[in-house]
């Protein structure tokens, strides 16, 4: 699963920035998605298939520390870009005329911009959560079923879901692979 979240994602990002018909807002913002998704995975995946393969449950404490960090401050990128991406349709489905003017690239690169320095506010929140956080008695189990599920299988389906399934995003990858497009 850790391999199909990582190709697929990286090629969404080759049809995107190789295809100059998809040098939209909509797909500008689905690439940074996609290159948070392989950023998200890989804080916690590569770490979780190493204790499995040596059956050792040990991590440092700078470790933790360090896993917690980037994978808090990738999850709320994965949320803040899913939250410009909504409003990018909101102005392409309320104010098509006006689409190309308010979604000028400035103002993409701006919303992304935004996103990416949310790098500092993280922190504090993360530092907030460490010193705040409860020792309430949870299931091991039902832990590690929703760690999977949001951690490895939620950025798996990502590409799936937001682009596999577009016209113009399969037109480009097979334009990569060398099958004649229609």
């Amino acid at each position: 699963m850790y391999l199909i979240t990582v190709f697929g994602n990286l090629l969404i990002i080759l049809a995107i920035s190789s295809d100059s018909h998809l040098h939209t807002p909509m797909y500008f913002f689905l690439s940074n998605l996609s290159s948070v998704d392989i950023c998200f995975t890989s804080t916690t995946v590569p770490k979780m298939l190493w204790n499995i393969q040596t059956q050792s449950k040990v991590i440092t404490y700078a470790g933790c520390i360090t896993q917690m960090y980037f994978f808090t401050l990738f999850a709320g990128f994965d949320d803040f870009l899913l939250t410009v991406m909504a409003y990018d349709r909101f102005v392409a489905i309320c104010h098509p005329l006006r689409y190309t003017v308010i979604m000028k690239p400035s103002y993409c690169v701006l919303l992304v911009l935004v996103v990416w320095v949310m790098i500092v506010s993280l922190f504090y929140c993360t530092v907030l959560g460490v010193y705040l956080s409860s020792a309430a008695p949870q299931s091991s189990h039902a832990s590690a079923v929703a760690s999977v599920m949001y951690t490895v299988v939620t950025p798996m389906l990502n590409p799936f879901i937001y682009s596999l399934r577009n016209r113009d995003i399969k037109r480009a990858l097979k334009r990569i692979i060398g099958v004649p497009v229609m």
